[in-house]
């Protein structure tokens, strides 16, 4: 695979991935060729693999170096580092307003496999944009609305996580629910997302961070990042004081149930799952929250700088693996064993 282009592209529902030559067609005006210095493996890619017919390229937490440039781009140039995030369309109401994760066409965009005309700027039979960008791939064909640019001294594998989990899990704190400082809140799974979730609520100065999972290490991972107590069992929800909000990431009914019902008036359950404000009930709202509700090209850059800091020390989750091994690593994340299994390019 060395100094080649190459992909990892699905097989068969579930299946390992197989390496196959990657052809890409030259980038429209607005398009950008990024070589990938890593991408992260995210629950989407795992859900997704058993689903997607074979020769689609998965993969959407890349970082790399841009490498060729469309006529129209100005944000980058060949030689500039950069994180891959979601993709938008940039002209849609939600886009104008500075709401790239409410864009009417993000599920085309983001899972369809498809440019938003409906081609594809990969060549048959293998089928890419991927959140804009198929990273799990030597080279990625991006835009200039999914991709941010950081500075080139920073290590590239360990940001690209940023793109997608730790951008949902920080920011489902910070800009969906803008937690305050003094309040409580409940965080059920601690994965990746809900780790995130965790440090966000430190940086915030929250009175109470509980956390809920079934794995010990992560327990223990969450209680070294900031979790004020935590939880094994769903029963203990029903002991704890009232809380200000709610964050589920495991998509499980009866923790959710039970989370909701130690909701005080006015506070908040968001669920990880995509849409908008989905149900308000006897003053609690429920909101469903994509991406964190962040605009990368600021909130990526914030993020950065707080771990520069060592106030979002988001490193210790990853767990690093050679692009030969990515079957390796999606094993290691579908069972739970990495909380962010992190691909790395030669």
């Amino acid at each position: 695979m060395t100094g080649k282009r190459c992909a990892a592209v699905t097989t068969s529902p579930g299946g390992d991935l197989r390496f196959t030559p990657l052809r890409l067609r030259p980038p429209r005006v607005d398009e950008v060729v990024v070589r990938l210095a890593g991408c992260g493996i995210c629950h989407t890619d795992l859900s997704c693999r058993s689903g997607v017919a074979a020769g689609a390229i998965l993969g959407h937490e890349g970082a790399g170096i841009v490498e060729r440039v469309g006529s129209a781009v100005c944000a980058v140039k060949p030689g500039d580092a950069v994180v891959l995030s979601f993709q938008s369309c940039g002209r849609c109401a939600a886009c104008l307003r500075r709401h790239p994760a409410g864009c009417e066409h993000f599920w085309q965009l983001n899972f369809d496999f498809q440019r938003l005309d409906g081609s594809s700027g990969y060549l048959p039979p293998l089928r890419g944009h991927f959140f804009g960008q198929s990273a799990f791939a030597t080279h990625a064909l991006a835009s200039e609305r999914n991709l941010v640019r950081v500075a080139d001294d920073l290590p590239l594998a360990t940001l690209a996580p940023l793109g997608c989990g730790l951008q949902t899990g920080a920011g489902t704190v910070l800009n969906a629910l803008n937690l305050q400082a003094g309040e409580r809140l409940l965080v059920l799974g601690v994965g990746a997302v809900g780790l995130a979730a965790v440090m966000a609520a430190k940086l915030r100065n929250a009175d109470a961070i509980v956390v809920l999972d079934r794995l010990e290490t992560r327990l223990r991972c969450a209680g070294e990042l900031g979790a004020t107590q935590t939880l094994s069992d769903a029963r203990q929800i029903a002991q704890l004081p009232v809380l200000d909000a709610v964050i589920d990431t495991t998509g499980e009914h009866g923790l959710i149930q039970a989370a909701w019902r130690r909701l005080r008036r006015g506070g908040t359950l968001a669920l990880l799952t995509g849409g908008g404000v989905v149900k308000f009930s006897h003053d609690r709202r429920i909101l469903s929250v994509i991406q964190g509700d962040a605009v990368p090209q600021q909130f990526i850059p914030y993020l950065i700088e707080q771990w520069r800091n060592g106030r979002f020390p988001f490193e210790r989750l990853l767990r690093f693996y050679p692009f030969a091994a990515i079957n390796q690593a999606l094993a290691a994340a579908q069972r739970g064993e990495a909380i962010k299994a992190v691909i790395r390019f030669d």
